[in-house]
């Protein structure tokens, strides 16, 4: 890696023999044939103790993977956009509480899906207006257009919907269109994953003034160093952008070929876009999203520069749920059981490994991205750990939670 020297694991706790394991699991993946590349960094205390390629970048150009490859990190974008949020929040432009209609009015008066029939969607008015912590946390009564559970996320997919990855016409015109449409369930009841980063995103471009993507790469992305991330791989970078695959019909090992769903010289990401997904929009590299993690672990401050304070990064990262995610109606998204694991501002927040049956610590955060990526801060560990890897959708296989085990089992102090 680029930004940070290897040391010796046992220097920071952690078993050099028991860490092989990672690599060995990453070589198995790759020569199963079910991932064409992948790249895992492990940090603990402050030191990168684990860094390590396997596979292709691009299977059809046969380009080795690399330490410093370009990847699509999709819901990795949403911690990212709400440190820029939460960064409008500390210069005291708005409350946790607030109705985010004072900055979109289109989004007052809302209306909540109660049912239909013959292509009719009834609606109830919402018991209160949707806020900027339902936002964060998932509970605004927002979707997704791709899960396909509800005539309403119908609406999201249809031919004059809302699609922040694709579409062409502005932030704000999305964001309004989206205000129309009724929400799926009442603010603050229910956890449903959804487009409500991507509003987030545009409510940043509201009350800073500066279009979104402008924001984040001058306040968020360039103090902290992160070098190769943002919404398009400029040219002089084609090079080290990996190609993205999807899971053919299996053979008898369980695995097919890779089908290439997004050319790395053809992708949508070589040029810059009209409307940038805070939801789901970047692209970045390990080392870039290491360097976060390190800021969030730091409370807050990266290399003397101090972007958020730390009892707000405290607050971000603790379980704002009544219980956790399936207590609030998602048992399980991707390819993880939300038992025991709840929502802060941005991250999902481990409350009982036990009830998760994974490995882990209690307060330490997360996500991931819809191609396979993913990483996880614990501050009691003082660990963190980020993999890229480019395979759709992320719940095809259980790669991160096999990771999980992996990197904790290696902890020996």
């Amino acid at each position: 890696m680029d930004t940070l020297p290897l040391v010796a694991p046992e220097q920071v706790g952690l078993s050099a023999a028991r860490l092989d394991r990672v690599g060995k699991w990453m070589h198995r993946w790759v020569d199963s044939g079910r991932l064409a590349g992948m790249v895992t960094v492990v940090m603990r205390r402050g030191e990168l103790a684990f860094a390590e390629t396997a596979g292709k970048a691009d299977l059809e150009r046969n380009r080795p993977m690399r330490p410093d490859s370009i990847f699509r990190i999709y819901s990795m974008t949403k911690p990212l956009t709400s440190t820029a949020i939460m960064m409008l929040y500390e210069e005291g432009r708005f409350q946790l509480d607030d109705p985010i209609s004072k900055f979109i009015p289109g989004f007052a008066n809302p209306r909540v899906y109660a049912g239909g029939s013959r292509g009719k969607i009834d609606s109830v008015p919402a018991e209160r207006e949707i806020n900027f912590r339902d936002l964060l946390t998932h509970t605004s009564g927002l979707t997704y257009g791709f899960m396909e559970s509800n005539p309403v996320d119908a609406l999201y997919r249809a031919k004059d919907g809302v699609d922040f990855q694709t579409a062409d016409t502005s932030l704000k015109q999305v964001v309004e269109k989206l205000a129309t449409f009724p929400l799926i369930a009442q603010p603050g009841k229910a956890w449903n994953y959804s487009v409500a980063t991507d509003v987030l995103g545009y409510l940043v471009e509201v009350i800073s003034g500066q279009p979104f993507q402008v924001f984040l790469k001058d306040k968020v992305l360039k103090p902290l160093g992160m070098v190769d991330t943002d919404f398009h791989v400029p040219a002089d970078k084609h090079e080290r952008f990996a190609a993205n695959y999807q899971a053919g019909p299996s053979n008898a090992n369980g695995a097919g070929k890779l089908e290439l769903i997004d050319d790395p010289s053809k992708s949508r990401y070589l040029n810059p876009r009209k409307v940038n997904s805070g939801g789901g929009g970047l692209v970045s590299t390990a080392s870039d999203y290491l360097r976060f993690c390190k800021f969030m672990l730091n409370k807050g401050e990266l290399d003397g520069v101090r972007l958020l304070g730390r009892k707000t990064v405290e607050l971000m990262t603790m379980n704002h749920l009544k219980g956790d995610m399936a207590d609030m109606g998602m048992p399980r998204f991707s390819e993880s059981t939300y038992y025991g694991i709840g929502f802060g501002l941005g991250f999902s927040v481990m409350i009982d490994p036990a009830k998760a049956h994974i490995l882990g610590t209690p307060g330490e955060y997360a996500w991931g991205g819809a191609a396979s990526t993913a990483f996880w801060c614990d501050p009691q560990e003082d660990m963190a750990v980020v993999m890229l890897t480019q395979l759709m959708p992320s719940s095809t296989y259980p790669i991160r939670r096999e990771l999980r085990v992996l990197t904790y089992q290696a902890i020996v102090d």
